[in-house]
C-alpha cells in the first residue's frame, strides 16, 4: 500500500480539491494563526492534505519535527511560531511533494524575516526515523497532520517518536480515527487508503498503541465528526463512523496509567503568548487565568515537568493519595458528551 500511496500524493492528487472526500480538509484556523497562514506561497497550500491544526503554544525557540509534511504547509508555519532559534524538520516519502516544499524555501525565509532559513526536509518513511539518523532525545516536539494513518507500521511511528523527542517533549498530532476496527477487505483498497479513512486506527487501539510506545496518558485535544460526502465511497465504509481528532502525547516519566487524585491543583498565571484569559491543555482541562483548578497526578506532571511549568502556580504535592477521579473509564471520547466536559477538572 506504500507504493500506492506515493503515487496517490505524488500523482493523482495535484491540489486538495482533487480529494474525493472530506477527510483530509482543515477547518478554519484561529485568528491569530491567518496573518502567517496568509503569508504562505499558494503552490504550498494548494497541495496541503491536513486534517486539523498542529500549532500548539509555547513554540518559540523549539526543535519540531513534523511526520509526513507534504508540501510544507505546516512546516512553514511552525518555522514563523519558533522564530530565528528554532528549527523545523520535514519529513516525507513523497519526492513530488517534497519538491513544491523545497522550491519554497527562499520565500518563506524572507516572507518571515530571517537571515537564514530555519527548516530542513528529508525524504524518508516516518515509521524509519532511525534510517535517517536522526538521533534520540533530540526534538521538543514532534507534530503529524493526517499522515499516521497512512503508515503500514503505526506502532513503529509511535516507538519512533518516543525515541526522538526529548524528555519532557511532546507529540501533538491530528489524524482520523473510527468507532471500530476497518474490515480488512477495505484496508486494501487504494482510494480509500489514499483519503485517509481506511487506514484509520480505532480509536481504543491507539490508545493501546500509544501507552505501548510508552505515551502512558494520551490527552485528546479536540475532534469532529467527519461526514464522507462522496456517495459511493459512504456506502462503502458504512456503517463506520469517522472522526477528525488532535491528541498530545507527553514523554514524561511517572505517569500513571488513569486519572488519580493526590489532592494537587495548579493556578494558570495567564503568561502564556495568545491566552491570556485561559489555557486549554486538552478536552477537559481549560483552565482559567488565576483560578485554583484542581488536576490529577498525570496532569500536574504535565504541566510542572514541561515547557508549561513557568506559566502555573502548583498547589500541593505526591505525598497523599485519595484515590481515582470519578468518572475516569473507558468510554468513546469523541463527541457532545466528551466536549460537554470541557472546563472542569480532571475527567
Amino acid at each position: 500500500m506504500r507504493d500506492e500511496v506515493r503515487e496517490y500524493y505524488g500523482q493523482t492528487l495535484q491540489q486538495s480539491s482533487d480529494l474525493q472526500t472530506s477527510a483530509c480538509c482543515d477547518t478554519a484556523p484561529p485568528e491569530h494563526l491567518k496573518p502567517l497562514l496568509g503569508k504562505l506561497h499558494e503552490e504550498v497550500v494548494n497541495r496541503y492534505y491536513g486534517c486539523g491544526l498542529v500549532a500548539p503554544d509555547l513554540l518559540e525557540g523549539m526543535r519540531i519535527l513534523d511526520l509526513g509534511c507534504g508540501s510544507g504547509r505546516d512546516v512553514y508555519l511552525l518555522s514563523a511560531l519558533v522564530g530565528g532559534q528554532g528549527e523545523v524538520l520535514g519529513v516525507d516519502m513523497t519526492p513530488e511533494q517534497l519538491a513544491v516544499a523545497e522550491r519554497h524555501i527562499d520565500y518563506h525565509r524572507e516572507a518571515f524575516g530571517y537571515r537564514h532559513s530555519n527548516v530542513r526536509f528529508r525524504e524518508g518513511f516516518i515509521e524509519q526515523l532511525d534510517a535517517l539518523g536522526l538521533p534520540d532525545d533530540y526534538f521538543d516536539i514532534v507534530v503529524s497532520n493526517c499522515v499516521i494513518n497512512l503508515s503500514p507500521d503505526k506502532a513503529r511511528v509511535l516507538r519512533e517518536v518516543h525515541r526522538v523527542l526529548k524528555p519532557g517533549g511532546e507529540m501533538y498530532f491530528s489524524d482520523v480515527y473510527a468507532d471500530r476496527r476497518i474490515p480488512e477487505d477495505l484496508t486494501q483498497d487504494p482510494v480509500l487508503y489514499g483519503e485517509c479513512l481506511s487506514g484509520a486506527l480505532y480509536w481504543n487501539d491507539f490508545l493501546h498503541l500509544a501507552r505501548g510506545a510508552g505515551f502512558v496518558d494520551p490527552r485528546l485535544v479536540e475532534d469532529r465528526p467527519l461526514a464522507i460526502n462522496n456517495p459511493q465511497i459512504a456506502e462503502k465504509l458504512d456503517p463506520v463512523r469517522f472522526w477528525s481528532a488532535t491528541y498530545r502525547l507527553f514523554k514524561l516519566k511517572g505517569l500513571e496509567p488513569a486519572c488519580e487524585d493526590y489532592g494537587q491543583a495548579v493556578v494558570y498565571r495567564g503568561t502564556i503568548p495568545g491566552a491570556p484569559r485561559k489555557f486549554r491543555l486538552d478536552s477537559h482541562h481549560v483552565m482559567d487565568a488565576g483560578r485554583v483548578f484542581p488536576v490529577c497526578g498525570n496532569t500536574w506532571r504535565m504541566l510542572s515537568d514541561t515547557r508549561f511549568a513557568p506559566h502555573f502556580d502548583f498547589i500541593g504535592d505526591f505525598s497523599t493519595h485519595y484515590g481515582i477521579f470519578p468518572g475516569c473509564g473507558q468510554n468513546v471520547p469523541f463527541g457532545e458528551e466528551a466536549a460537554s466536559r470541557d472546563g472542569g477538572s480532571c475527567c
